[in-house]
């Protein structure tokens, strides 16, 4: 875990932080905190750099020294009072889990027993927190319920509703929302983008800043645009259904595409004035977000993807000019 600076923190997240740091240092921070708000605002990162502030044990000026021997163990991944939980190995060790288990919540609750090794507190940062399976989510319902001084258990989640009420309302919430849009331009001509690209990809992101700079550090925004053409020459007739399929699963962005074109249909929905053409287009947002889950499956992905083009091309949309 490599150390994180406040002056590496987004705007959004460095307002979260003063405040938990706030309370941390008037003594009202909760050993429960579920840090909640869409994927890629950076929740994680405020909560470790908590817990980093939590353990060092020589601070300056409130914050972690990065030379002490916590932060050193912090950023090695060693600190014997940190723990992060998230996905781990199947039985088999062929591929991640995609839930959290009773076993790792259980192995939780042992640590958080322990008196802390150096002193100062024992942290677990659990992301994401709507994995959490039923037997498991009983077990931490009663971890949370059974608070000891000086340990803490951070929730991260960006689907918080997902969580059980009772253990919602065991945590004190910190939550992320996305920034105003100028904000959000500002920080992303910092990250090398220039206005217009920046602009045109928050847009298409929707106001949100992570998801526009992920897009445009990779190649989200590109395949974006091409999912984007792609669908306008099917309405059109100008490519073939099996052509765009073929070159849609040929290559490892499938699930990313089905994600845009879903996005966009939806994009489209909401210009619509035609009530028919507005559930056409919900139907087949549905639709594609069916298929994105049978790729989990041993459906063949480009037969799938066939069949969902040419259900696109019956809807007659245009998807706005084709922009993205």
């Amino acid at each position: 875990m490599s150390a994180i600076t406040p002056a590496a923190f987004a705007p959004w997240q460095q307002r979260i932080y003063a405040q938990a740091a706030a309370s941390l240092e008037a003594g009202r921070l909760g050993h429960a905190l579920l840090f909640a708000g869409p994927a890629r605002l950076g929740k994680r990162q405020v909560a470790v750099r908590l817990a980093q502030r939590l353990l060092c044990e020589q601070k300056r000026n409130g914050e972690p020294c990065g030379q002490c021997r916590a932060c050193h163990l912090l950023d090695a991944g060693t600190h014997p009072d940190y723990q992060f939980i998230s996905f781990v190995p199947n039985k088999e060790g062929t591929r991640l889990r995609t839930e959290i288990v009773i076993e790792q919540i259980r192995e939780v609750s042992e640590r958080l027993s322990l008196t802390p090794q150096y002193g100062g507190a024992q942290i677990v940062i659990l992301d994401p927190a709507e994995a959490i399976n039923h037997a498991a989510s009983n077990a931490l319902l009663k971890t949370l319920e059974e608070p000891v001084a000086g340990r803490y258990l951070w929730l991260v989640t960006a689907h918080p509703a997902r969580l059980s009420a009772t253990i919602r309302s065991r945590c004190q919430k910190l939550e992320f929302r996305l920034p105003p849009e100028n904000e959000s331009l500002s920080w992303l001509r910092a990250r090398g983008h220039s206005e217009s690209v920046a602009r045109e990809a928050l847009e298409a992101a929707r106001g949100h800043p992570g998801l526009a700079d992920e897009w445009l550090q990779g190649n989200g925004f590109a395949v974006r645009r091409e999912v984007a053409a792609d669908l306008a020459k099917v309405s059109r007739g100008e490519l073939a259904v099996a052509d765009a399929a073929q070159r849609w699963a040929a290559d490892g962005d499938l699930e990313l595409r089905l994600r845009h074109a879903a996005d966009l249909a939806l994009a489209d929905a909401g210009r619509l004035t035609d009530p028919g053409r507005t559930r056409s287009l919900a139907a087949w947002f549905d639709q594609a977000n069916r298929v994105r889950d049978l790729l989990r499956t041993t459906v063949r992905a480009d037969l799938a993807v066939v069949e969902l083009l040419l259900a696109w091309r019956s809807t007659g949309a245009g998807i706005g000019g084709s922009r993205g």
